[in-house]
């Protein structure tokens, strides 16, 4: 059996001397202790040494990929080829089937193979001559540094810390230009007042300072290639009846100095972001399409490197340089930040008030894509950043007409997106319409109320006929007392009060115990006929 076997220096084969011994796996690691045990185990047969770390690197990637390069393919026609009977152990089954596929070579691989793959490199040193083991350790130390290198495709045009280091650079200039301008501004105003008020752009301030020198000069002094006709008369004209002080020459100098220092660092700042313009293109071009170069560039010195930056979801890429709010609204329980650093780009900055958290989080999820394609892609094209920005762009003018379209239907006509009102009114059946009946007449439902309303009034009428009855009657027979016996008057008429009285009280009271007043009415007459019976029976 033959032992192919891969080393930083070359391609070394071995052929086994004991094959009995491979059946006993978990006991071969004994033949390896020492190398003169691992000699009577295995004997280096040939060792194919690499010329330079280029040709290492080159079957070390051919290898990993599972793949014969060419100095392995020309190992094996010269050597293993001869003896083709033999079986060839190898480490990687894959590379396996493709040597015995190109090759027709009989490979092996098992774990016994592999226990000897492990045996053999503790006593590699031993087994190969004429290599010396500091040599061995360096060719291993620049192949993986090689490696390295060809697995993460380093590049000198990729390297972001470039661009975080300028783009702080450029923030740092600006702050100082403000400071220095503000300076010159109020030193020079002392002077001459209204030409900072004429003047707006600070360069060309400093610039018209630097040439005029003291105010008296401006009428001498030839303005015409950094000012406009109209503006350099103005100019004139104010310096004539300037209400500034005098200042000596010495002052004038110093304030000239200052002013040199801006032109200088306003002229590195625009070389500057020329610089950070042209860097951005090589590393990102994707993510400078879709948010421009300072905040690419600002997105990637925050994260740290373009490949962190990577690694955030679009969410995170949205808010971005925000998080100051973003915790502070978390622990008030207010609503988020809707955008961070992603809010200066041109896409976000030209859309109105209302639709603006829409497309930065739309922009937000198309620039995560770009970021992913700019740090992980091989090749380095802006066209995914063109075409998003495009469709980003159709989003816009989508939004700002109003142009929701349908979901279902054909998709073509657009959707009235009328003001949601919130209606809770509650609606109760009305049974009324299920019947088919005339309705009866407002007259005859009064007539019925009426008579509904008499029929209780009807029916204690009956006992009253009974007591009035039975009062008459009592009454003749008084009338015959008072004829048989003299008594007197009084006692006859105490007995026609009582029986009056009886009379008068029942009626007063209802079925309900409440007294309504139809029922008072009629009870008063009732009063009034039993007056009259009493006082005829008395005349009798």
């Amino acid at each position: 059996m033959l032992v192919l076997f891969e080393t930083a220096a070359g391609y070394a084969i071995f052929k086994v001397l004991d094959e009995q011994k491979l059946q006993q796996v978990d006991s071969l690691w004994k033949e390896f202790e020492t190398p003169e045990k691992a000699n009577k185990m295995v004997k280096l047969k040939h060792f194919e040494k690499f010329q330079d770390t280029t040709e290492a690197l080159a079957a070390a990637t051919a290898m990993v990929e599972g793949k014969i390069g060419k100095s392995l393919k020309k190992v094996l026609k010269k050597v293993v080829a001869k003896e083709a009977h033999e079986q060839l152990a190898i480490t990687d089954a894959k590379l396996g089937g493709v040597i015995k596929e190109k090759l027709n070579l009989n490979c092996v691989h098992s774990p016994a193979v592999a226990e000897l793959m492990r045996g053999i490199r503790t006593q590699i040193e031993g087994l190969i001559t004429g290599l010396p083991p500091r040599e061995i350790s360096a060719m291993s130390l620049g192949l993986a540094h090689s490696l390295s290198r060809y697995k993460l495709k380093f590049s000198p045009d990729k390297v972001d810390t470039m661009i975080v280091q300028a783009i702080s650079l450029l923030d740092d200039l600006d702050k100082e230009l403000n400071n220095y301008i503000m300076r010159c501004r109020e030193w020079y105003g002392w002077h001459f007042p209204e030409l900072g008020k004429i003047i707006t752009d600070n360069l060309a301030y400093c610039k018209s300072v630097r040439k005029i020198g003291d105010r008296t000069n401006v009428a001498t002094t030839d303005l015409s290639d950094l000012l406009p006709e109209e503006v350099e008369a103005e100019v004139k004209l104010a310096a004539e009846i300037s209400m500034g002080t005098e200042v000596s020459e010495e002052d004038i100098l110093n304030v000239m100095h200052l002013c040199d220092q801006v032109i200088e660092i306003s002229e590195y700042r625009t070389q500057l972001y020329d610089y950070l313009k042209n860097r951005m293109m090589a590393i990102a071009p994707n993510l400078t399409v879709m948010v421009g170069e300072l905040v690419g560039a600002r997105l990637i010195s925050h994260a740290g490197s373009l490949l962190n930056l990577a690694k955030h979801p679009a969410s995170t890429v949205q808010i971005l340089g925000a998080e100051k709010a973003l915790f502070r609204a978390l622990k008030t329980r207010r609503d988020t930040p809707k955008y961070g650093l992603i809010y200066h780009a041109s896409l976000v900055g030209q859309t109105s008030a209302k639709i603006k958290g829409k497309i930065s989080r739309s922009l937000a999820a198309k620039t995560a894509l770009a970021i992913r394609y700019d740090a992980l892609a091989e090749d380095t094209n802006a066209e995914m950043g063109l075409e998003n920005r495009a469709k980003l762009e159709a989003r816009v003018r989508q939004l700002e007409e109003r142009g929701i379209r349908r979901i279902s239907g054909t998709g073509k006509a657009l959707a009235k997106a009328d003001k949601y009102q919130h209606k809770s009114d509650v609606r109760v059946y009305d049974p009324s319409g299920d019947s088919t009946l005339p309705t009866t007449s407002k007259k005859r439902k009064f007539e019925e109320e009426e008579q509904q309303e008499e029929e209780p009034q009807q029916q204690p009428k009956p006992k009253k006929v009974k007591k009035e009855k039975a009062a008459a009657a009592e009454a003749e027979a008084e009338a015959e007392a008072e004829a048989e016996s003299e008594e007197p008057k009084k006692k006859k008429k105490k007995k026609k009060h009582e029986a009056a009285a009886e009379v008068v009280e029942e009626p007063t009271v209802t079925e309900e115990g409440a007294v309504s007043p139809s029922e008072e009415q009629t009870a008063e007459k009732k009063k009034k006929k039993k007056k009259k019976k009493v006082k005829e029976t008395e005349g009798e």
